[in-house]
């Protein structure tokens, strides 16, 4: 149901506001900069005479659980049943346009709104209830919509919204319930989305079908996984279609600039015309050398960039000058991809009075600017509706096939959809962007923290949707944007600090990934904090807690140690199994995620204990136990939370052990899952979590936070295991025997 048939329905209380357009991104951080502005109210909460509440959000649920959460909050507001609750997430046509859905914002910002509205509607609807009832609004209370007197069932919801049509202006003021009063919030919820997910009900973006649609596919340029250079938009020279013609229930090539698409009556046939065709393309430029290690550093040295102070404290050449023990360490991160286990697809239908367009966007409002820019429609003729996908947590390929969608739709008339390959989508996403953190510092006589300068790099920009890119309606110029400062001031209360960010354009398509620049950052802060407790010779729990001003930290970290059992020690202690093949470690870390505009805000405070096995012949590491914890204020759904916990922890241990980009000359090499290892069933580690209780607390984003100190924390266990300290990612068998993998045996 869209905003517009809200509006016109009767039998409903709506809680409305005028229409806005997002908020514009800060200068260098990502979002759209549209200035439309929908010509109809935004609809937070519709109560509806037939028992259901509708609840619209702009954000989008990535697998997360976030729509569960989300209708727990309206439902405890409204004092209704959570199976009440139908929550509209994302489509352009109904739900306001609050921004993208990034940075674990979705319940710590933009379900306010949502909370204030079913706060009003709740308190409207006693209210008439008292007026219909001829009874003193205090003497009633509510049950799942039913409106009480003495704990006797009056009136309910649906039957005072009857007949009428009543509109409330959003009051920003309205008195929410206090969390000592929630019964809904703060409680093990199951998933809504699980049933129809289980049964086999649920609508995937995979799964639409529009009458008269047609199957399209796209073939990207040679240039793989690059978006900025010269060449790109501008390198195909010739298009030969004969063979793909020839096949029956072809229907047509498109080509602009380099963007080229086939579109046939059935899926196979245009899958295999796109093999058919014939391109020529001019040579891309070489790219330079991206392998893990030296290659990588030195490409990431060499992009030129400006330099970001971000904090400064005290007199550091002077402290560094002075440092009893010095320490300087270079971190550097791989390319990573989001990987989504289901390749990308999107549903376009071109017609003369718009485009729709369905999606597994992430960011469906900013995707309806991106879609309009590119077919030259007013952004209010266009129209996505959001589907569920394959995940993503930053960006793969459900803007660019979007996209594709609907050029291949506008060319020929009819609703065309396109399915990417595997290859394509392994190559073109936007990777999660290598990083170099170059760290000085030391401790001072004392053993105490005397100094540190930190400078991290992260060549990232915001991606532009691709068939933007390869018609040429975008420029092909190198971006930048200021996305590499996330959590890159150390949380340990150095006297002296310096703390610079070298804002840099990205030398291949890279996006943002869970945790965005906040997870290097963390691992170099994590592992050198390590490793000054080594040359204090304290233990590493100690030393960080002895140099941690943040109240909630430590009690965070006490806790955790606690549950994990920690074993208080002085450097690593190698501990080995009694053939010894196998040596043994724990880890630890912890990490507060911050992100927007520097200096920004927190998310959740979240730390681990790690525990490896290595073996010494092979180099083989398995993690084997994960204790995390987390500080996310009010929790929502502990449920939903514990699996977020788990799923950062799958992934992160992922990404820690496995997970690098492989490039050639041309671009992207990893282009399958044989060349891009993830973690296995059998690779899953034993998993606990630690949730602090604050229920009286704001709560914070809670998505990816849990990811940001986990590679640190494994690094620091294989210290322990090995006396080794690894400063690049993935610790693969390679890298592990590299290392030396005995040096305690």
């Amino acid at each position: 149901m869209t905003a517009r048939e809200l509006l016109h329905r009767a039998g409903s209380l709506l809680v409305t506001r005028p229409p806005r357009a997002a908020p514009r991104p800060a200068p260098g951080q990502p979002g759209a900069a549209s200035d439309y502005v929908a010509s109809w109210p935004d609809v937070f909460i519709a109560v509806l005479d037939d028992g259901r509440v509708l609840a619209l959000n702009g954000h989008v649920d990535l697998g997360t659980g976030v729509r569960t959460a989300l209708a727990q909050i309206v439902a405890e507001e409204l004092d209704v049943a959570v199976d009440r609750v139908c929550m509209i997430l994302g489509h352009t046509d109904a739900a306001p346009n609050q921004g993208p859905t990034i940075a674990s914002t979705t319940i710590q910002i933009t379900a306010t709104p949502l909370r204030q509205a079913a706060a009003q509607a709740r308190a409207f609807l006693v209210s008439h209830a008292a007026h219909r009832l001829g009874l003193d609004a205090a003497e009633l209370s509510v049950r799942d919509g039913a409106v009480l007197h003495n704990g006797v069932p009056r009136i309910h919801y649906a039957d005072l919204v009857r007949d009428a049509h009543v509109e409330l202006l959003l009051d920003e003021q309205v008195a929410c319930k206090p969390p000592h009063a929630y019964r809904i919030v703060g409680r093990d919820v199951p998933r809504v989305d699980i049933p129809a997910k289980a049964t086999g009900t649920a609508v995937y973006v995979h799964d639409v079908r529009v009458q008269g649609m047609l199957h399209g596919r796209v073939v990207r340029p040679p240039y793989a996984g690059r978006d900025c250079g010269a060449f790109v938009g501008t390198s195909l020279r010739a298009v030969d279609d004969r063979a793909a013609a020839a096949l029956p229930g072809y229907v047509a090539t498109v080509a602009i600039g380099d963007f080229v698409g086939v579109v046939a009556e059935r899926e196979e046939i245009a899958e295999r015309a796109a093999r058919l065709l014939r391109l020529a393309w001019d040579e891309p430029p070489l790219l330079p050398d991206l392998r893990n290690g030296a290659g990588l550093a030195a490409a990431l040295r060499a992009i030129p960039g400006t330099r970001r102070p971000l904090s400064q404290a005290g007199d550091v050449d002077a402290a560094l000058a002075m440092c009893a023990r010095p320490l300087r360490r270079t971190y550097v991160w791989p390319y990573q991809m989001h990987a989504s286990i289901g390749p990308s697809c999107a549903v376009a239908d071109f017609r003369d009075d718009g485009l729709t367009v369905w999606s597994g966007t992430q960011n469906p409002h900013m995707h309806r600017l991106d879609l309009a820019r590119l077919v030259d429609l007013d952004e209010g003729r266009v129209r996505v509706l959001r589907h569920e996908a394959a995940g993503c947590y930053g960006r793969n390929g459900a803007d660019d096939v979007g996209a594709d969608a609907a050029l291949l739709s506008r060319a020929v008339g009819r609703p065309v959809r396109v399915q990417l390959a595997r290859d394509q989508e392994h190559a073109w996403e936007p990777k999660g962007a290598a990083q170099l953190v170059e760290v000085r510092g030391g401790l001072d006589a004392d053993g105490a923290l005397a100094a540190c300068e930190f400078l991290t790099r992260y060549p990232s920009n915001d991606a532009p949707t691709l068939a933007l890119l390869l018609t040429g309606k975008l420029g092909n110029g190198p971006r930048q944007l200021e996305m590499g400062d996330r959590t890159a001031v150390p949380p340990y209360a150095y006297p002296n600090v310096r703390v610079a960010c070298d804002d840099v354009p990205a030398i291949v398509r890279a996006a943002w990934l869970r945790g965005v620049s906040a997870l290097p950052n963390a691992f170099a802060h994590e592992c050198y904090i390590d490793e000054l407790a080594e040359l204090a010779g304290e233990d590493p729990l100690a030393f960080r807690l002895r140099h941690l001003p943040d109240s909630r930290a430590r009690d965070l970290l006490q806790a955790l140690a606690q549950r994990a059992g920690w074993v208080s020690r002085r450097g690593a202690r190698c501990r080995t199994s009694a053939d010894g093949r196998l040596c043994y470690g724990q880890g630890i870390a912890y990490a507060r995620y911050v992100h927007s505009r520097f200096p920004g805000f927190g998310a959740a405070w979240a730390a681990w204990v790690a525990e490896v096995e290595v073996d010494t012949v092979t180099g083989a590491v398995r993690v084997t136990r994960v204790v995390v914890g987390q500080d996310a204020g009010m929790v929502v759904n502990p449920a939903g939370v514990r699996h977020q916990l788990h799923g950062n922890v799958i992934q992160t241990v992922s990404r820690t052990l496995k997970e690098e980009v492989a490039f050639d000359e041309r671009g992207v090499a990893s282009r399958e899952w044989g060349a891009y290892p993830i973690l296995r069933f059998d690779e899953v580690p034993a998993i606990d979590v630690l949730l602090m209780p604050r229920q009286d607390e704001p709560p914070l984003g809670a998505g990816e936070s849990a990811s940001v100190p986990g590679a640190a924390a494994i690094a620091n266990a294989l210290f322990d295991a090995t006396g080794v300290r690894y400063t690049s990612p993935p610790f693969t068998p390679a890298t592990i025997r590299g290392g030396r993998v005995a040096a305690c045996s």
